[in-house]
């Protein structure tokens, strides 16, 4: 495992000009905005709500809310209550990452929790692998409760292509999230896709949610997450997501609670 990495290098799904991004965000429905039509396997994007579901997803921020965040992370269940599941290039840069989760028109309602640890895996640490693009994070305590305590968490799973999944992230243009509802479609063994539009920069790392609200993928893998905001990919949830998962319960039998 490798921990607080130093070096930056700005995952490729960042990286859009001006005029592709007002354009993908302008498309974006209200929040009133009925369920997605997926006839066409395309999903509608809309801004969602505020619900217990987009209180445990939330943005990155470097240091501290003032820089504007770049990329996106939820909760998930793990032994120690204090974990987050995002994209392995979002966490290029190291540990001076807070995650806002439930963010909302610049304000952190949950609070802002400060990444202590990054776990990725060996084929991502020694050659960025796009089937290894997963990344588990563990947060450091508030005042005495952990982040899931707080939020609740979603659990992993497996996916099949025929499942519907719903994904929430947050553009780095928006302090809302988006979501929309469509059918992802396995490309290959390791990497699934979806087709959801206005998911441009900043929505790198977002969930992939089954009807019954667990992480069946996290925005990333292919193209750092693809080069079209309308088009987007993610490792299939196998080996890599499992071996990570279970290092975390591992080290939690072995730290003694504090």
């Amino acid at each position: 495992m490798n921990h607080a990495r130093r070096h930056v290098r700005r995952p490729r799904r960042h990286v859009w000009p001006a005029l592709v991004m007002a354009a993908a965000v302008s498309s974006v429905p209200s929040a009133d905005s009925t369920a997605s039509s997926l006839a066409d396997g395309r999903g509608t994007t809309r801004q969602a709500a505020a619900t217990e579901q987009t209180a445990r997803v939330g943005p990155l921020f470097s240091n501290d809310l003032n820089g504007g965040h770049f990329c996106t992370a939820s909760v998930v269940r793990s032994p120690g209550h204090n974990t987050i599941v995002t994209a392995a290039h979002c966490l290029r840069g190291g540990t001076d990452v807070v995650f806002a989760p439930g963010f909302r028109n610049g304000h952190a309602p949950h609070g802002t929790w400060e990444v202590q640890e990054i776990h990725t895996s060996r084929d991502w640490d020694e050659h960025a692998h796009p089937d290894a693009d997963l990344a588990f994070a563990t947060l450091a305590p508030q005042r005495g409760r952990n982040v899931e305590d707080v939020v609740g968490a979603f659990p992993l799973t497996g996916t099949e292509a025929e499942r519907r999944v719903t994904v929430i992230g947050y553009p780095k243009t928006l302090d809302v999230p988006l979501a929309c509802t469509s059918k992802p479609t396995r490309i290959t063994a390791t990497q699934q896709r979806i087709t959801c539009p206005a998911f441009s920069g900043g929505t790198s790392g977002s969930p992939w949610l089954t009807s019954d609200n667990a992480i069946s993928g996290v925005l990333g893998g292919h193209q750092g997450g693809g080069t079209d905001p309308d088009v987007s990919y993610s490792i299939v949830l196998g080996a890599t997501a499992t071996d990570l998962h279970r290092n975390l319960t591992f080290r939690a039998r072995r730290e003694p609670t504090p």
